[in-house]
């Protein structure tokens, strides 16, 4: 889902995190996309615009909005890192053809909150994988 943020300068301010041009472009990027991208992908949107850029750079960064809670990590692969700006309770579902992750909708946990009374969670993740709709399309004729 894409985030509709006004100011992200006041945003990031706001979250204790003084932007930068770097950290403001960085979650642009984050907020602006469907793609949940990697930081290779980030980084090589950005390189061109910000010569200065390194990987690490955007490493870190993202690593400080994660410390503040503004991205979220997804580790569908054990190879692959990506980040989300939206972290709302959702999940997400990656395509084994395209590569494409997307969101989807959770419905209530509650129940199966309530059977692990006693339980501290900490983190959850929600993780689906096999071929998107759009593939499949392409399969099938």
């Amino acid at each position: 889902m894409l985030l509709k943020i006004e100011n992200v300068g006041q945003y990031l301010r706001d979250a204790g995190i003084k932007p930068s041009i770097q950290r403001l472009k960085i979650f642009e990027i984050l907020a602006k996309s469907y793609e949940h991208p990697t930081v290779e992908n980030i980084y090589t949107q950005l390189s061109p615009e910000i010569p200065t850029l390194s990987k690490t750079t955007v490493y870190n960064t993202l690593k400080l909005f994660q410390k503040h809670g503004l991205v979220m990590v997804i580790n569908i692969e054990d190879n692959e890192t990506r980040y989300d700006a939206d972290t709302s309770f959702h999940g997400h579902f990656k395509c084994n053809v395209c590569g494409k992750v997307s969101d989807f909708n959770i419905p209530n946990t509650q129940p199966l909150i309530e059977s692990l009374k006693g339980s501290l969670i900490t983190e959850s993740h929600y993780y689906l994988k096999g071929i998107c709709a759009e593939c499949r399309l392409r399969t099938d004729n």
